[in-house]
């Protein structure tokens, strides 16, 4: 670790720390329908928008009509995204000739956009064409991202509300979130990324010239107007397989800057987002300083167990002191490589600047349990948000029951229903990640397709189904995953890690939104002070070890005594 890679991480967060209220404010007043600077502009288009599909905006949803119009948006995306795999040869923009993609490869990468997971079990540059990756893959990186944060923003009127039914309209916060917020923010960012050397164009390849003066086809794309929406809607799907290890996708230093930024500013300012709605600034406050907490130890472990590096190579005679540089790139350096990895894996982006599996055992720990405490750190647009609201039931029914007082949270009981969602909510991530990872370790078709013996070849496995159902979409890549089996199973698990969670989250929010709220007394928990922020890390972190600290156990902690030791499996 060295002064310049922590100045580095410092100026980063203080960057992001400096726009989580101006965006944060201007989210709220865009949720609640007040007149922005954008207005003029935009409201005519959004009612239009209302007009053309026959949208009452003043009509609101109660919790389950709000959800069932969720799930048929999300129903028809696949839909219409299936086929375009299905149909890609037949289809316009496809300059290279690109086949269709297989059914079970469609139905994975399907599921995977549509649930904002954006696993990829294939490489861009030699499967998609350029109509798949604008009009199917970049359009749903847009709405899966607006879909997350207008389930975010139902939640979160279940607490400003009081002895009602209703918690919004979908099909208005989707649009407002997509035309307001997504898309002017996109269009500055895309437009950076083309200054800053990212290809933008409807060519497909390009050739060029080596130092050996042989000719080399290169891919190329509309790449920056996807990486745009790829890291501010925390999608991580990117254009090329190398994702943003590629010069195309990120090519310099102030790129990769501008790339962590983007992954971090919207999940972070939907905190504050959150506290200006229900009136306590404070409330939102304490939910990113919890945020911050973990996520900010993450980066450290991290960045630690990288510059330590690999006690193999020194046994090798190898000079151990520049730490672990495989599988990274020089122009980004370990203090940011592991800022990356660790906001990539906090949030649930997915993108990649570095190859996981080649981080030393601790290294590739932090990635896979940020993953498996939730995803809330602070999490995917949106999601993140509504997966802290259930580590928040969870906190205050705990706190209630060790001083004896009801729980209770922004002036809404938290009684048995809500707890009984809540976990139901928590127990989709062990369900899918333990069950299916035990599945493919033990029998043939799964343990054929690891890279690695051993423990590091559990892994890949462990890391696969925590990225799918976490919806995620990083990868220890040494697992080839393109297969009936991969792609069925980790379809069905990014399925189950999106809409199981989302069903029993917005229950809360129907049950919340119809209590009347309780007036702050002198009995009441506080739920914005350091104390409260301390025993919510130490909810999330309790629930995520317990459920998956024996697994890891066989994995990264056992490959790392192996490393400490000398000897691999």
């Amino acid at each position: 670790m060295s002064l310049n890679g922590w100045l580095q991480i410092i100026l980063l967060f203080a960057l992001v720390l400096a726009v989580v209220k101006p965006l944060g404010a201007y989210m709220a007043r865009v949720f609640t329908g007040e007149r922005t600077f954008l207005s003029p502009v935009l409201a005519p288009v959004e009612k239009g928008f209302y007009a053309l599909s026959g949208i009452d905006p003043a009509k609101e949803q109660n919790w389950l009509t709000y959800t069932i119009a969720m799930l048929v948006f999300s129903a028809a995306g696949f839909a219409s995204l299936y086929a375009i795999f299905r149909l890609q040869v037949w289809l316009p923009l496809n300059p290279q000739g690109f086949p269709n993609l297989t059914p079970d490869l469609a139905f994975n990468t399907s599921v995977s956009f549509v649930t904002n997971t954006n696993w990829q079990s294939y490489a861009g540059e030699s499967t998609m064409s350029n109509f798949s990756q604008m009009a199917g893959l970049t359009v749903h990186n847009f709405v899966s991202a607006a879909t997350g944060i207008a389930l975010a923003i139902a939640v979160t009127r279940a607490f400003i509300r009081s002895g009602v039914t209703t918690i919004g309209n979908f099909w208005v916060d989707l649009t407002r979130c997509t035309l307001y917020v997504l898309l002017p923010i996109a269009i500055i960012v895309a437009i950076a990324f083309v200054a800053l050397g990212i290809p933008q164009t409807m060519l497909g390849t390009i050739d060029v010239g080596t130092l050996e003066g042989a000719k080399q086809t290169l891919a190329i794309g509309p790449m920056a107007s996807q990486e745009a929406i790829k890291q501010l809607g925390t999608n991580g799907g990117g254009f090329l397989n190398a994702n943003s290890a590629h010069p195309f996708e990120n090519p310099s230093a102030l790129a990769n800057y501008l790339s962590i930024f983007s992954m971090l500013a919207i999940s972070s300012a939907l905190v504050y987002t959150f506290g200006q709605m229900v009136g306590s600034r404070r409330q939102g406050w304490a939910l990113l300083s919890a945020m911050a907490v973990v996520l900010i130890a993450g980066v450290s472990a991290v960045y630690w167990a990288e510059t330590f590096g690999n006690p193999i190579l020194a046994h090798l005679g190898v000079d151990p002191s520049l730490g672990n540089m495989e599988g990274k790139e020089v122009r980004f350096g370990q203090a940011m490589s592991a800022v990356f990895v660790a906001a990539t894996t906090g949030l649930s982006c997915g993108a990649v600047n570095t190859m996981h599996a080649s981080l030393t055992p601790l290294g590739g720990l932090i990635p896979m349990f940020l993953i498996q405490l939730g995803e809330v750190l602070p999490g995917g647009v949106g999601s993140g948000l509504y997966g802290m609201v259930v580590f928040v039931v969870l906190s205050v029914f705990i706190a209630g029951l060790m001083v004896g007082r009801t729980p209770e949270f922004l002036g809404k009981k938290i009684e048995a229903r809500e707890m009984k969602y809540a976990m139901l909510a928590v127990l989709i991530l062990p369900v899918c990640i333990l069950g299916f990872a035990s599945i493919s370790a033990m029998a043939s078709f799964g343990i054929s397709q690891i890279e690695n013996a051993g423990p590091h070849g559990l892994s890949e496995i462990l890391y696969a189904f925590t990225s799918a159902t976490g919806n995620n979409g990083s990868a220890f890549a040494g697992l080839s995953a393109n297969t009936p089996w991969y792609n069925t199973t980790l379809g069905i698990s990014m399925v189950l890690g999106r809409f199981g969670y989302i069903v029993p989250v917005m229950a809360i929010a129907g049950s919340l939104v119809a209590k009347t709220k309780v007036p702050t007394s002198a009995g009441t928990f506080p739920t914005h002070t350091p104390l409260f922020v301390g025993l919510l890390v130490g909810v999330i972190l309790i629930v995520g070890g317990l459920q998956f600290f024996p697994a890891l156990a066989l994995g990264p902690i056992v490959e790392h005594y192996l490393m400490l030791a000398g000897t691999t499996f």
